[in-house]
């Protein structure tokens, strides 16, 4: 078994949070906090993983980065 690090997005919405994984398409959670929504993520990968393989669907490799940019605003 080896580790595989997929990057997460968290978005802030008006009822709480959502989750989605860019590599992984579909693979989504949804939360009241922002705590919540990472443990259902977590949970939702290697769900997602886990039905992947047992389809025969290749698990993909990570590829999406994260980067910060500072930008100036008048």
């Amino acid at each position: 078994m080896k580790n595989l690090k997929y990057v997460i997005v968290i978005e802030k919405s008006k009822t709480g949070f959502g989750a989605y994984v860019p590599d992984l398409p579909g693979c989504v959670a949804v939360a009241k906090t922002k705590t919540e929504v990472k443990k259902l993520i977590k949970e939702g990968i290697e769900f997602h993983l886990e039905g992947m393989k047992s389809s025969g669907i290749k698990i993909p490799d990570p590829y999406s980065e994260t980067m910060e940019v500072v930008v100036k605003v008048a």
